[in-house]
């Protein structure tokens, strides 16, 4: 899977998120002033909105996981084929980032 359709993927489940949250803004202010039949009602459709946001955000979270794991596989692969290149990297960070700190 590309980057943009991850990004494409990761935006849109971020904005179905925040439409479920806000939906259940709505209702529980609606809730809150109504009660009866009409109100078991309303706390009915809130507790339904909270678990769909929280199904949304565990798919989120999948995602998250996933590009990581791919990130660390693909930086695993490199390393191991090219471990000369990456000490020569590491160590030219090493040397920025401790004359960056030296500075100071």
């Amino acid at each position: 899977m590309s980057d943009a359709a991850l990004n494409q993927e990761k935006e849109q489940l971020l904005e179905d998120v925040r439409q479920v949250l806000s939906s259940t803004e709505d209702l529980l202010g609606a809730a809150s002033d109504e009660g009866g039949e009409k109100g078991r009602e309303l706390r009915k459709r809130l507790g339904e909105n909270i678990k769909l946001a929280k199904a949304r955000l565990l798919e989120a979270e999948k995602l998250v996981v996933g590009k990581a794991k791919v990130a660390a596989r693909a930086t695993d692969d490199y390393v191991h084929e090219n471990p000369w290149k990456s000490i020569g990297i590491a160590a030219g960070v090493g040397f920025l980032l401790g004359m960056l700190v030296s500075r100071r």
